[in-house]
């Protein structure tokens, strides 16, 4: 496996992204998209999640393929980012077809970034104009850290962030991850800079410092920082192989592996956490037993690497409520 030209969730050929953020409201919606429908899954292991049209996801719905995928902040108000989405869409004419009309099948997920310090006085939601901005933003390239869904968002330690990461499998086959981290846990050791996902870090992509020393205990008890359902990770991860939606979602199972290596502790009950699985379909599966074995590892490492990036990137600003990783520990 190595990274992409990009290190990023667009290394899948066709998939764009679109940031939007508000730095009053510090907060913001983040969108995946591709060229034509693609298949999609989901799979959710947090307590405290908040979704829009995840049910239709099951392998035995009728809608085996979305327009799009989005994650936001707002908590519950942020599901409305995806109603901006789908109305860009339609007048894109984007959508599911039924008649004359056109439907487009946006599913989202939220992370809680209401207690952060922003601007949530508002008289009209917010939500649904990020999302529209959000896809018209959308391009191959596209910021990390403080960006998008990751805005406004917090971790157990330090402020968190956007990520995205990519490997290219000796099959052929590209993986990427994309994740707003907003967890309950830490994506740190200890007090120090090193990160719990340093053995599957590729490169220095989130500063090279390798794994922390020995002498730190990953199993002591922790002390919740955030009440229940202020927390968060929600990650889409996606490839350009044809899977059908049963696999897709196996592989957003394995993809959770990735979360709880790089987070700790993650998957709790405060938490919401949540991994949609996106695949467009362009490259067959040779061997499909082995090749989607091979997957859910790609996935899972992935998705690590980006949970580190998104800290590793954020970036300080006035009124932050915690230190950003490059304040602290950047050289």
């Amino acid at each position: 496996m190595k990274p992409g030209p990009r290190n990023l969730i667009t290394d899948i050929d066709g998939l764009m992204v679109g940031n939007a953020q508000d730095a009053g409201l510090r907060s913001g919606a983040t969108v995946l998209l591709a060229e034509r429908p693609f298949t999609a899954a989901v799979h959710v292991m947090g307590g405290a999640p908040g979704t829009r049209e995840t049910d239709l996801l099951a392998p035995d719905k009728m809608v085996q393929e979305v327009d799009a995928l989005v994650l936001s902040g707002g908590s519950a108000f942020g599901l409305d980012a995806a109603s901006g989405v789908a109305e860009g869409l339609r007048a894109m004419g984007r959508g599911f077809p039924l008649g004359v009309i056109r439907v487009p099948i946006v599913p989202g997920a939220i992370l809680f970034d209401l207690l952060n310090g922003g601007n949530k006085d508002w008289t009209q939601n917010p939500y649904g104009a990020l999302g529209r901005q959000a896809l018209e933003a959308r391009s191959t390239d596209f910021a990390l850290g403080s960006a998008g869904a990751g805005f406004g968002a917090m971790t157990g330690r330090l402020k968190g962030g956007l990520g995205s990461a990519s490997a290219v499998l000796e099959n052929g086959i590209t993986v990427g991850a994309l994740v707003a981290v907003n967890a309950l846990g830490s994506v740190t050791v200890g007090e120090g800079p090193h990160f719990w996902a340093a053995p599957w870090e590729m490169g220095d992509e989130f500063g090279g410092l390798g794994p922390a020393a020995a002498g730190h205990d990953p199993g002591a008890e922790p002390a919740p920082m955030k009440r229940l359902g202020e927390a968060t990770t929600i990650a889409i991860v996606a490839t350009d192989a044809a899977l059908t939606q049963a696999q897709a979602q196996r592989m957003a199972v394995a993809a959770h592996d990735g979360m709880a290596r790089a987070i700790v502790p993650s998957h709790t009950p405060f938490d919401g956490d949540l991994v949609f699985a996106a695949a467009t379909g362009a490259r067959p599966l040779a061997d499909p037993a082995t090749d989607t074995f091979v997957l859910g590892h790609a996935a899972a490492s992935c998705l690590a690497r980006a949970i580190a990036r998104a800290v590793h990137c954020a970036q300080p600003a006035p009124g932050d409520l915690q230190p950003a990783w490059q304040r602290l520990f950047s050289r």
